[in-house]
């Protein structure tokens, strides 16, 4: 075919190597962020006793530039629905902090056996007896491993449910790819079961539920993530979420259980809350139930929530909201 010519008109073949050029510095910037966000930083955990390692955390959490994007974004979702408080560095520090807390759990989990938790963990209640079907509930706010945890030492093996991690959002980025893998597996070997890809696998999750099997699902997902969703009152707003696993969990008449994983922003220590709300008949009071649990620990500590940097694929265009 003969070596491709440059075109003096156009200039096509120089830009194309402009082109080839930036898109290769932009892939290594996000690859070397990731790195440090995802691996380098929150892997101090596994090398420094915890009593060290979050004074170095909550210090990091004043860096600007750390998860400057997603925080940032969050910040300004939380801020057009009245919920940035009036101190939105302090918002923003308590976001990188639980942000970075949370992935640190990755590593500080794969080190540390279950005698860690009494030291750091507080419980309140408890977990339902094991050999049952249950539904275990959880949302995306705080730090969730050691709940994960300290449901396994209790004798619990439910099967998690994840996302499938062929989104888009993991393509061209190896490291965040890896890391995902890696704390799916995680969370696989510390429940003792295999986690179930719900998109991919639906008759899996609801075999698993016919055969008394337990499920651990986190249920606070955007509806666009579903093929099925409802419309709920959150946070004085109205928002949409999915209804799949409520449905089941109606059909199956099987108990509900929700649970979180909170942090200290002070200390460091972690606290594990654990509701049984029992056997529902309706999926519209079992998802007020639900959702009205998630809307008290977002009034309770807004910042920890993560999902509010994608707050529009929950909730109506916000009015002006002034909370101040």
């Amino acid at each position: 075919m003969g070596e491709p010519q440059f075109d003096a008109r156009t200039g096509s073949f120089a830009t194309s190597m402009v082109l080839n050029g930036t898109t290769m510095k932009l892939r290594w910037r996000t690859e070397l962020r990731d790195a440090l966000e995802l691996v380098l930083l929150p892997g101090l955990a596994a090398i420094l006793p915890w009593r060290w390692c979050f004074p170095v955390f909550k210090r990091l959490a004043r860096l600007r530039c750390l998860y400057r994007e997603p925080c940032e974004a969050a910040l300004q979702q939380a801020r057009s629905r009245g919920w940035a408080g009036v101190d939105e560095a302090h918002w923003l520090w308590e976001r990188r902090l639980v942000t970075l807390v949370d992935h640190a759990d990755h590593y500080l989990g794969l080190w540390r056996s279950d005698a860690w938790m009494p030291k750091h963990l507080r419980v309140e209640g408890v977990w339902p007896a094991p050999g049952h079907g249950v539904l275990l509930l959880t949302f995306h706010w705080g730090a969730g491993y050691w709940g994960l945890r300290h449901a396994a030492a209790q004798g619990l093996r439910p099967h998690a449910l994840v996302a499938s991690l062929a989104s888009q959002a993991f393509q061209g980025r190896t490291v965040m790819s890896w890391y995902a893998r890696s704390r799916n597996a995680h969370v696989a070997r510390t429940l003792g079961s295999a986690t179930i890809d719900v998109a991919q696998h639906l008759k899996q999750v609801i075999r698993a539920l016919r055969d008394n099997h337990s499920l651990l699902g986190v249920v606070d997902v955007p509806a666009d993530a579903a093929q099925a969703s409802m419309p709920i009152e959150l946070l004085g707003m109205q928002a949409r979420v999915p209804r799949g696993l409520l449905r089941l969990a109606v059909d199956s008449q099987v108990p509900v259980v929700v649970y979180v994983t909170g942090l200290d922003t002070r200390s460091g220590r972690r606290f594990l809350r654990i509701k049984t709300l029992g056997i529902y008949t309706e999926v519209t009071d079992l998802a007020t139930r639900v959702f009205g649990e998630l809307a008290q620990l977002i009034a309770e500590d807004a910042p920890a929530w993560h999902f509010w940097g994608i707050a529009e694929r929950f909730f109506r265009a916000p009015a002006a909201v002034d909370r101040s």
